[in-house]
């Protein structure tokens, strides 16, 4: 028995198209470069309400991450009113953002399968 290939590309969320991917190790250097990143995905052609950030790929999540979705937070309201959406969320990044009271500000947190 043999099935046929999946359509469309692996990972990617054919619904929310509009996706910031975070890897590696995150530092406060980044802030700008990522901001501009987000700044120039909002500004394409189409209205975006929504934007997934996946942060599952970053190594060691500290402050410096918290900084970073704090200010992409921050560009998405600024840009309309836009949604950001953190998806795969380690346990130690959902923690420190309960810690400094950023929960509100990014409300809608999916959690890293386990």
């Amino acid at each position: 028995m043999s099935s046929g290939h999946p359509t469309g590309l692996p990972g990617v969320d054919a619904m929310t198209p509009n996706a910031l991917v975070l890897t590696g190790r995150i530092t406060r250097a980044d802030v700008p470069a990522l901001c501009a990143e987000l700044e120039a995905l909002l500004s394409g052609p189409s209205a975006v309400a929504v934007v997934d950030c996946d942060v599952g790929g970053v190594v060691r999540p500290d402050l410096a991450l918290v900084e970073v979705v704090a200010r992409l937070g921050l560009v998405a309201r600024r840009a309309g009113g836009v949604e950001l959406r953190l998806r795969n969320v380690p346990a130690e990044l959902r923690a420190l953002l309960d810690l400094v009271g950023l929960t509100d500000v990014v409300r809608n947190i999916r959690p890293a399968p386990e």
